[in-house]
C-alpha cells in the first residue's frame, strides 16, 4: 500500500508557487539534486530536457534543490531546460521526503541534498522512491518506469 506523499508548496524559478494539492489528477515526479550548474546535475537535467516531449505526456516533472530562484533561472537559461525547478532553501520539503542528509566528498562529511527521485500517482500517493540516482541513467530509468506503469 502506498503512503500519501508529503505535501509541498515551493516556488519555481519565476516565483510562482507550485503546490502538490494542485497536481492531483496527474502523475508527478520530484527529483532532488544537490546544486544547479554542477556537472552531475547538468547531465541529469539535460537528459530530462531532451526527453521532455515524451515525459510531459506522462507526468509533471520538477527538479528540487536548495538553490535561490535567480540561480534556478540561470540554470534553465544556460541549459535551455523545459521544465520547472523548485527552490527549497530551508530543505523542509527535502527533509519530509528523505532527500536531505549526510554526504561525503573527499573524506569530508557534510549535510546536503541527496540525488533522490520520487514518483507520485494521480491520487497523491508516493508510489516509487529511488535513492542515489545515477544522473547519466536517470532519464532512461524514468522513461522505462512510465512505459511499464502509467
Amino acid at each position: 500500500m502506498s503512503a500519501q506523499a508529503p505535501h509541498f508548496k515551493l516556488q519555481n524559478q519565476n516565483g510562482k508557487w507550485i503546490d502538490l494539492a494542485d497536481l492531483q489528477g496527474k502523475w508527478t515526479v520530484l527529483y532532488f539534486y544537490p546544486k544547479a550548474m554542477t556537472s552531475g546535475c547538468t547531465v541529469q537535467a539535460c537528459g530530462l530536457r531532451d526527453a521532455m516531449a515524451d515525459l510531459r505526456k506522462k507526468a509533471a516533472i520538477y527538479g528540487v534543490s536548495g538553490d535561490p530562484l535567480p540561480m534556478l533561472q540561470q540554470f534553465i537559461d544556460k541549459e535551455s531546460l523545459n521544465f520547472d525547478l523548485l527552490s527549497d532553501p530551508d530543505h523542509k520539503v527535502a527533509d519530509a521526503y528523505g532527500a536531505y542528509g549526510e554526504k561525503s566528498m573527499y573524506g569530508r562529511k557534510y549535510l546536503g541534498f541527496l540525488r533522490n527521485t520520487y514518483i507520485i500517482d494521480p491520487q497523491g500517493k508516493l508510489v516509487e522512491t529511488w535513492e542515489k540516482v545515477d544522473p547519466k541513467t536517470h532519464t532512461e530509468r524514468l522513461t522505462a518506469w512510465f512505459a511499464e506503469h502509467a
